[in-house]
């Protein structure tokens, strides 16, 4: 099986030791992304950015993602993320959940991890 790695250069990749998304049987799989910003939605939106510049990389874009998992330390914050999420996958809504966690870094406020299957 051939295994294509994509970086992006986060400083995160370097420190912990992974990367941005793996491409391996037939799928991409990209990594718990966090983006920038002072809340969580321009956080949301940035990390969106960062996954479909992932994404296109690998040959993909947000209509292929077949899994999503948002993870936020307030699940309450979440609902004011939706409007970016259904802008970012249209018609094409992945399965998704939900998680409730701590995060690497108290400044961030939602994590997005999605998988991907690569257009034939």
């Amino acid at each position: 099986m051939n295994i294509r790695r994509i970086s992006s250069g986060g400083a995160f990749e370097q420190k912990v030791g992974y990367c941005r998304a793996v491409v391996a049987g037939g799928f991409v799989h990209v990594a718990g992304t966090v983006g920038q910003g002072n809340d969580v939605v321009s956080q949301c939106r940035s990390a969106l950015e960062i996954i479909a510049a992932a994404l296109d990389e690998a040959g993909a874009s947000f209509a292929d993602v077949v899994r999503v998992t948002y993870m936020l330390p307030d699940r309450a914050e979440f609902e004011p993320c939706w409007p970016v999420l259904v802008a970012a996958f249209g018609e094409n809504p992945p399965a998704a959940t939900m998680i409730e966690c701590g995060l690497i870094d108290p400044k961030y406020r939602i994590e997005i991890e999605v998988t991907a299957l690569l257009p034939a």
